[in-house]
C-alpha cells in the first residue's frame, strides 16, 4: 500500500505489471497502442490527448488530426481506460453567453478537474499558437472562456488545485513556428482570467541533451508528500530531426517554482515501432495520467509519433526515488 500520492483511490485504473526483466522506472503497456490510426469517420490520427475518471468509467478529450489535416478536440469515453469509443463529430463550443463559436484549430489538450468543474487547456489560435481554455460539468455543453495568456505559448497546465489561494498553470511560451526553444513558466490567477506573477520553473540547458532544445509540462500536477510530481517531455534536435522524450520532477507544494530534484536522465525515450514510424517520428509525449492513491498506481497517457495513442505505468514510490537518485537541477 502506499499513500503518497494525495487524492482518491482508482481501483479500476487500467494497469499492468511491471514485466520481470525491465529495470526502468517506467515500462509500457504490452498492447499498445490504444488508439490506432482512423478510429473515426472524421480522425485520422488520435494522440497526445487527455482522459479523466467520471462516473465509474473513464472520459477524453482527444486530439484528432482530421482528414484535412487540421486538428481539433473530440469527446471519447472507455469503461477501463483501454478500449476507447471516439465520438465522430468535435466537440461544439459556445461562449460565456451561450453563442456558438468555432475553433480554427485545436490540440494538445489537458483535462482535470477543479472542484466541480472540468477544465480543458488546449493550443489554440488567437491568432498563431496561444492556450485555449474551456469548462464543462456534464461533458455534454463545453464553454469557451478568455484566453488565459498571451499568444505565442503552448502546453497550458493548470495545478488541480489553489496554491495559497490561487490558481496556478504552467506554459511555455513560443513562436508561431515549431518552435526550436522553450521553458517552463508558472503564472498565477485570482480568478482563471486575470493572470500574473510569472515565475520561471525549468530550462532547457544543461548536461542533459535529450531536454537540451525545449522543455514543455505534460500531464497535470500530482499532488504528493513529496512534492508535485509533474512528468514533461524534453526535445533534441538531432541531424534528423526533433526527439520528444519524457523526464520528471518534484516541484514544491507551496512555491512550485522552485525544482527539488529533476530527472537528469530521460525516463522514456522513442524506441518502439510505433513512436519511432508515424506522421511525426520519434515523438513519446506525455499528455494525462491517470492515479490511485491506495496503492501508488500511475498510468500515464502519451502521444507516439503524432499518430497513436499509448500507454505506460509507473509505480509513485519507485518513481520518486529514482528522480530523487538520478537529479541534476540547473
Amino acid at each position: 500500500m502506499s499513500r503518497t500520492i494525495v487524492g482518491e483511490s482508482l481501483p479500476n485504473i487500467p494497469w499492468e505489471d511491471k514485466p520481470t526483466n525491465c529495470r526502468e522506472a517506467v515500462w509500457r503497456y504490452s498492447k499498445n497502442p490504444i488508439i490506432k490510426r482512423n478510429p473515426g469517420p472524421k480522425a485520422a490520427r488520435v494522440f497526445n490527448s487527455a482522459v479523466i475518471p467520471y462516473q465509474g468509467r473513464f472520459v477524453g478529450v482527444f486530439r484528432a488530426d482530421t482528414r484535412n489535416m487540421r486538428p481539433q478536440l473530440f469527446f471519447g469515453e472507455s469503461p477501463d481506460g483501454l478500449s476507447w469509443k471516439i465520438e465522430p463529430d468535435e466537440i461544439q463550443w459556445q461562449n460565456e453567453a451561450g453563442e456558438t463559436i468555432q475553433n480554427s484549430y485545436a490540440y494538445d489538450p489537458r483535462l482535470l478537474k477543479v472542484e466541480d468543474t472540468y477544465y480543458i487547456i488546449w493550443c489554440d489560435d488567437f491568432p498563431g499558437p496561444s492556450i485555449g481554455m474551456g469548462k464543462t460539468k456534464d461533458f455534454i455543453t463545453y464553454v469557451k472562456m478568455e484566453s488565459p495568456l498571451m499568444p505565442f505559448n503552448r502546453n497550458g497546465v493548470l495545478f488541480p488545485r489553489k496554491i495559497n489561494g490561487l490558481y496556478a498553470m504552467l506554459s511555455r511560451p513560443s513562436d508561431s513556428g515549431h518552435t526550436p526553444f522553450g521553458d517552463i513558466i508558472l503564472s498565477y490567477s485570482p480568478d482563471l482570467t486575470f493572470w500574473g506573477k510569472h515565475r520561471l520553473v525549468m530550462q532547457r540547458r544543461g548536461l542533459s541533451w535529450w531536454q537540451g532544445t525545449k522543455i514543455g509540462a505534460g500531464p497535470t500536477p500530482i499532488e504528493t508528500t513529496e512534492g508535485w510530481l509533474l512528468f514533461y517531455h524534453g526535445v533534441i534536435t538531432t541531424c534528423n530531426g526533433y526527439v520528444y522524450s519524457m523526464g520528471a520532477a518534484l516541484l514544491d507544494l507551496d512555491n512550485p517554482d522552485k525544482v527539488l530534484f529533476r530527472t537528469r536522465d530521460y525516463l522514456a525515450t522513442p524506441e518502439e515501432d510505433y513512436e519511432t514510424n508515424g506522421f511525426v517520428p520519434n515523438v513519446f509525449f506525455p499528455c494525462a495520467t491517470l492515479t490511485d492513491a491506495a496503492t501508488g498506481r500511475i498510468a500515464i497517457y502519451y502521444g507516439a509519433a503524432d499518430t497513436y495513442t499509448a500507454l505506460a505505468f509507473t509505480q509513485v514510490d519507485q518513481l520518486i526515488e529514482y528522480i530523487k537518485n538520478n537529479s541534476e537541477i540547473f
